[in-house]
């Protein structure tokens, strides 16, 4: 039997494609829940450690370094496609759904969309290179451990919001007792805007 909320849905749903809004799916490209971080699976030891590792390192400092260290972009110069090569033995330790090398997500993402929007040239290329900052991970640019360069993005500098995945491992991190630090708006100012804000390195350049 069909409820009034699923008629409701259904219908919101058609609106929002005749609109053309964005209708987030049930399941990825390979039938599975998406970002699922609690699900039981041969990932989920992997990527729970990876999230306690990176709360614990990701701190103000840190990010504060590391945005200035690679800020002077004097690592390696080469060009777009030669970055998605370096990228054809990486898997991402942070991510429970997919298991395969990021040049395949690259490269599936950029298709996706392509197939999606197929007038939207400048889209496809933002989905070809959008995780192209996991080149740091290669011995050219620095070879970075995964915690340093992959997962999810959050505000440094300020208390931990308790939404961010794997939240309880911050009770590690240097700055979770630090009161410089740990307050709602920690160093910032209400209003700072999000420029003036420092996020965990990653955000910096995937």
């Amino acid at each position: 039997m069909t409820s009034h909320i699923d008629e409701g849905l259904k219908a919101e749903e058609k609106k929002n494609e005749k609109d053309g809004g964005f209708v987030v799916p049930d399941t990825n490209s390979f039938g599975h829940n998406f970002r699922d971080y609690d699900a039981e699976g041969a990932r989920q030891p992997g990527v729970e450690n990876f999230y306690r590792i990176n709360h614990i390192n990701q701190y103000y400092d840190f990010v504060k370094r590391m945005r200035e260290e690679y800020g002077k972009f004097n690592k390696v110069e080469m060009s777009i496609w030669e970055c998605c090569e370096l990228l054809n033995h990486v898997v991402d330790e942070s991510d429970p759904d997919l298991d395969e090398p990021q040049i395949e997500h690259l490269l599936q993402t950029a298709e996706a969309i392509r197939k999606d929007y197929p007038n939207e040239d400048w889209l496809h290329l933002t989905a070809l290179i959008h995780d192209l900052g996991k080149v740091l991970l290669h011995p050219s640019f620095g070879e970075l451990p995964q915690w340093a360069v992959v997962g999810d993005t959050y505000p440094v500098g300020c208390a931990f919001d308790k939404s961010i995945v794997h939240h309880m491992y911050f009770q590690e991190n240097p700055d979770y007792n630090n009161t410089a630090y740990n307050t709602k708006y920690g160093v910032y100012s209400e209003g700072c805007g999000l420029n003036n804000v420092l996020m965990s390195f990653i955000l910096c350049f995937t």
